[in-house]
């Protein structure tokens, strides 16, 4: 059932499937639809239709400022936690996959963390505990239509301010999407047979899609959940009841992250 899509969608390598990508990125913002459900409600002449769009509106603006809805969801998406206590003793290698910078700020004469930047933070963690003897960084430029620094560049130039020597980095900075970085690490990990036991660094929310890639390949990391999205559970009634803008973010980055791991699964990299 899935051959036909596959043939389809473009590969993982190609310009198109990486700006089809980015696509999806604005087409999954529910503030997107909230807008165009009231430009819909604007243009339309028939009051009962009009009035149909603005409840609709509406009924999504309040789901989707739910805080206590959209944290749900992500504890029922994001893998849980993972104590240091839970990890082997000393694994050879922590994989800590980019997609925390950002490139298009100026002056360039830094680097510049997103949400998100608990992965490299837990990396450096597990190598200052002693967890890990070396951190793989994983990620080329995200750039869409010029080459830029790449992202492993920018974290590596980190991970050496705070005092990690290049023995014991590792880099592989040709990636541009997940499937390619379970790709390259496996090509890298292949002249490096002393790399054996491996931990898998990302955000909670894309352990998932991560796992399934670098899996497909052949290598089964353990799962070590960074930059959670989501919140303990409260037990207060602001939990559920309290309106949060920040929320609509939250869903936009849960359904696209959906959305990709039905993709990749669809195209046979799961």
């Amino acid at each position: 059932m899935l051959r036909p899509l596959r043939a389809l969608l473009p590969n993982s390598a190609s310009p198109v499937f990486f700006l089809l990508s980015k696509l999806l990125d604005i087409v999954l913002l529910p503030a997107l639809w909230l807008v165009a459900l009231l430009v819909a409600a604007l243009l339309t002449r028939r009051p009962a239709r009009r009035r149909k769009l603005l409840q609709i509106t509406l009924l999504l603006f309040v789901l989707g400022t739910n805080g206590g809805l959209s944290n749900e969801a992500l504890l029922a998406w994001e893998l849980p936690p993972v104590t240091l206590t839970a990890l082997p003793h000393r694994a050879d290698a922590a994989i800590l996959l980019t997609g925390i910078t950002s490139v298009g700020k100026s002056p360039h004469d830094r680097v510049y963390l997103h949400e998100g930047a608990d992965r490299l933070t837990n990396a450096l963690w597990l190598w200052r505990a002693g967890r890990v003897r070396h951190i793989l960084v994983s990620g080329g430029s995200g750039a869409m239509l010029k080459k830029a620094h790449t992202e492993a560049a920018d974290l590596i130039t980190l991970l050496h301010l705070a005092g990690v020597p290049d023995s014991v980095i590792i880099k592989e900075d040709r990636s541009r999407n997940t499937r390619e970085n379970a790709l390259f690490t496996k090509q890298i990990l292949a002249a490096r047979p002393e790399l054996d036991t491996l931990i898998l660094v990302t955000s909670a929310f894309h352990q998932r899609r991560a796992l399934g890639c670098f899996a497909e390949v052949g290598l089964h990391p353990q799962p070590f959940p960074a930059g959670f999205l989501s919140t303990d559970r409260a037990a207060t009634p602001d939990y559920w009841l309290m309106p949060n803008v920040d929320a609509l973010s939250r869903w936009s980055q849960l359904l696209h992250e959906i959305a990709g791991y039905l993709i990749y699964k669809a195209l046979g990299y799961l």
